[in-house]
């Protein structure tokens, strides 16, 4: 164990006292790792649209102060009682949905979804004992997502931690912890495009840019762009994307468009949006007896998805996915060895770095629309 096992560690975090305000860098204590837990040393995490959500907190819960942060890399630093599989100098990845190796959904070869560990937005403190593992001269910071990673040091559940080659640098893996793998899997894991096929992504920010990666590496030879901003489409064909379509340039739905394109409609499609109109384009345009489309975006929660049956009757299959369908121990490190053979690109994704004082700029990059992954070096 290190020096500071089982100590309190004071220590930089990027505390949000409010919703879209600054975040401020304090002095915050990080309590040692209860059962279950482990305290990481973060070296590089990244900023998610999924931190911004949540700090701008405009349809959400608002829980605050708070620690945002949750695609990161780092080190162990000290590990609680009971847990088996990690020791201090572990290189991991913190994710913010776990596998606890024991629920229905675990033993599951067909599922991702860990009953205990499953992503719970509005809950700020370790599920062990409903406490903060953060405070500042007394006052508790709430947690996010279980990871909290805009903190120097940080308490995560075990289940919630990739243990990962430590050959792999941490300041491009990072960003497997969440939006890349998620694009990246509905495509590889769920969509499975066949060598050769077409393939739409809708979507073309950081999570539909990993998927149309993810069509990239399968081979498919038509991976078609859909997006309202074309701005985006010079970016994306780093990614694979060789067709594009801006919905705003027709008079007609974009479904109808693409099965234009395509004799009748896509292979698969994979949805990256969130958006209800997007989803349900998304579907009508994979072709019948074999079409699949894959929907990824979170929507808003009094949306509801209209189709006519005979879109089902008719062969085609709707499918959705969460975290790519990875599970977080069990598949991630295989990710990351898939980018130490050359085969997934990730330097790609990142398009700005800062230091951890400048933290702020990157929620200015991704609000101007500017970054696709800011790295921030701790």
């Amino acid at each position: 164990m290190s020096s500071t096992a089982g100590q309190v560690i004071k220590c930089k975090a990027a505390v949000a006292w409010e919703a879209g305000k600054p975040l401020v860098i304090e002095e915050v204590e990080v309590a040692p790792p209860q059962a279950n837990e482990v305290r990481v040393n973060i070296l590089f995490t990244a900023l998610c649209h999924t931190d911004v959500y949540f700090w701008e907190a405009k349809g959400q819960t608002p829980l605050f102060p708070r620690i945002f942060g949750h695609e990161a890399g780092g080190v162990v630093e000290s590990v609680g009682e009971g847990v088996k599989d990690l020791q201090p100098g572990d290189h991991v990845l913190p994710v913010f949905t776990g596998e606890c190796g024991d629920c229905l959904h675990c033993k599951s070869e067909e599922s991702n979804m860990c009953d205990l560990l499953r992503i719970n937005t509005d809950r700020g403190v370790m599920i062990s004992d409903g406490k903060s593992r953060f405070s500042i001269k007394g006052q508790p910071i709430h947690h996010f997502v279980g990871t909290s990673t805009f903190s120097e040091y940080t308490v995560v559940h075990f289940g919630c931690l990739a243990k990962i080659n430590p050959a792999a640098p941490l300041d491009k893996v990072c960003v497997l912890s969440c939006g890349i793998s998620t694009g990246l899997g509905a495509t590889l894991n769920v969509a499975k495009p066949k060598k050769g096929s077409s393939v739409a992504i809708f979507g073309l920010g950081a999570v539909g840019l990993a998927a149309a990666e993810g069509a990239r590496i399968s081979g498919a030879s038509r991976i078609i762009g859909v997006d309202l901003n074309p701005a985006r489409f010079e970016e994306a064909k780093k990614f694979g994307c060789n067709e594009f379509v801006n919905p705003k340039d027709h008079s007609k739905p974009v479904q109808e468009v693409i099965a234009g394109m395509t004799n009748g409609g896509v292979d698969r499609s994979v949805e990256c949006t969130g958006s209800i109109q997007a989803m349900i384009s998304a579907f009508e345009c994979v072709h019948d007896g074999w079409g699949v489309a894959v929907l990824v975006g979170v929507p808003n929660k009094d949306d509801a998805f209209k189709t006519h049956p005979m879109n089902f009757l008719n062969e085609r299959t709707l499918k959705g996915t969460f975290f790519g369908n990875y599970k977080t121990r069990t598949d991630i490190p295989g990710v990351v060895e898939k980018y130490l053979k050359k085969e997934l690109e990730l330097e790609k994704f990142i398009t700005h770095t800062v230091p951890f004082a400048e933290i702020n700029k990157a929620f200015e990059y991704m609000l101007k629309g500017e970054s696709i992954r800011c790295i921030i070096r701790m």
